[in-house]
């Protein structure tokens, strides 16, 4: 059905229309269990009651529902009646609420309406039945404005049509082992509301007819309970989501963990221990993956090889391009003895079409994306991403790549995670400060990061700052904020 799907809402209906009596959805807060033909109809239904208020086919209508059966008919009603769905953080400030309903134009607003002007409607009932109600659009029209995390500057809307959503759950469910079947049981605790926890989420359950076992909020201990309840046999994670499971005893994991049989990660770079611990404890690695709101949102995964490799994101997915450019857009050449690094490029059917309101800064006329993602290419054709090109620090005129500084600090045994960040300096432009967290009982000086750094990296590339923080700031997927570091602790 994926590949005469027009509408995104169509996932559902076809999930509905092969297995009627399949649950969908477990909703681990309420204790319900919903079938596809009840969300079905719960979608209809909800389409009907946003076209009987007002809503005109292209209209933005803000969604801000934590993880739920309601966030999930909410969408898909937006999409089936025509409208674009603009999903925001339930615990969003009011301000930044603001700002994105006043630069999306967003004239309807389904839950928490506190603080904004837009007209709220009632969150849908889950349960209703409505008439088949026909999808309005669909195609190269835009389904999806999905905001940046603005991480590292101002959020962005990303126009995201139904041919790039679909595209990238027939490209992701075209890889073996598929990430989502239909006997899955898909365990999300990832916030919906971001492209990650949506895409690879939400819609690959629905292009493949499989179960969601949805999870508001993750916490190690009651994750493993859910997971061993429940017999989820699929995650879709973050890093910090799968350190925090690593926290537990072993024998916990593999009793908990028994029903599992896959685990992804992404919107992260996941720490190569990581992967190596997930194995040892349960014999299962972690396969990894990357991607952009920009990119639908997935560019690689280490499934496309089939092996988690440390380090690398792995192989374009099917139908996916990925090559690495100059500054200028020049095309690198790939020397397999001696990598270079440049910038990430990506051509494919998922990408954006263009930034709001005018599709700005899209894929070139050839199709092309530049991500804004520095990275090389090994002999295998994996990817490694080495920084964020607006994270690179620059000290002396040399290049200083965050993450370089930071796998040197992660080899302390006592550090348990660190974080690299330029800040201003007199002399040299930038220079490198560093915001490191402890394990619990551990002491480390500043002196000790610097004399550790100072025997592993060039001299430029060494610290001149080090800070130390109970721990480091996120954004809800997991994204180190960076903006947040540049400033002093407490400041």
């Amino acid at each position: 059905m994926l590949t005469s799907a027009r509408n995104v809402a169509d996932l559902v209906r076809a999930s509905a229309q092969r297995g009627p009596s399949h649950v969908a959805l477990v909703d681990v807060a309420s204790g319900v269990s919903l079938t596809w033909e009840t969300i079905d109809g719960a979608v209809d239904a909800f389409a009907r009651r946003l076209a009987d208020s007002g809503l005109e086919p292209g209209d933005r209508v803000a969604v801000r529902l934590p993880t739920s059966p309601e966030f999930v008919v909410t969408v898909f009603g937006i999409l089936r009646a025509g409208g674009i769905v603009v999903p925001t953080g339930p615990g969003n400030p009011t301000r930044e609420l603001q700002r994105i309903l006043a630069d999306s134009g967003a004239t309807f607003l389904v839950g928490d309406g506190e603080g904004s002007d837009a007209q709220v409607l009632d969150v849908p009932d889950v349960s209703a039945v409505g008439e088949p109600f026909e999808a309005v659009r669909g195609g190269e029209d835009i389904a999806v404005l999905g905001y940046t995390s603005g991480t590292s500057g101002v959020p962005r809307g990303v126009m995201l049509s139904h041919r790039a959503l679909l595209a990238n759950v027939s490209q992701c469910a075209s890889l073996r082992p598929a990430p989502v079947t239909a006997g899955d049981r898909v365990l999300l605790a990832l916030p919906l509301f971001h492209v990650y926890g949506l895409g690879p989420g939400l819609l690959q359950v629905a292009g493949a007819g499989a179960t969601a076992v949805l999870l508001e909020r993750f916490d190690a201990a009651s994750a493993l309970d859910v997971i061993e309840e429940h017999r989820v046999t699929t995650m879709v994670g973050v890093p910090p989501m799968y350190r925090a499971l690593l926290a537990n005893p072993v024998e916990v994991l593999r009793e908990k963990l028994a029903t599992v049989r896959l685990f992804t990660s992404g919107a992260a770079p996941l720490p190569a221990g990581v992967i190596d611990e997930m194995r040892t404890a349960i014999g299962i690695p972690v396969y990894e993956g990357y991607g952009l709101t920009e990119t639908g949102p997935v560019l690689t995964s280490t499934l496309v090889g089939g092996v988690p490799k440390p380090g690398s994101v792995g192989k374009a997915l099917p139908g996916v391009e990925i090559r690495l450019v100059d500054t200028d857009g020049s095309v690198l050449d790939i020397d397999e003895d001696e990598p270079g690094t440049g910038l990430v490029s990506a051509r494919g059917e998922n990408l954006f079409s263009g930034y709001w309101p005018d599709g700005a800064h899209g894929p070139d006329a050839s199709g092309w994306f530049r991500t804004g993602d520095v990275g090389f290419i090994d002999a295998d054709g994996d990817l490694h991403l080495v920084d964020r090109a607006g994270d690179l620090i620059i000290v002396n005129g040399f290049n200083v790549y965050p993450h370089e500084v930071e796998q040197v600090i992660g080899e302390m045994p006592d550090v348990l995670e660190a974080a690299a960040v330029g800040v201003p300096d007199e002399k040299t432009g930038e220079s490198v400060k560093v915001v490191v967290v402890l394990r619990d009982g551990a002491s480390v000086s500043p002196e000790d990061v610097v004399a550790h750094c100072s025997g592993r990296l060039a001299k430029f590339k060494v610290p001149t700052a080090v800070e130390f923080a109970p721990a480091l700031p996120h954004s809800p997927t997991g994204k180190l904020a960076r903006r947040i570091l540049r400033k002093p602790l407490g400041a």
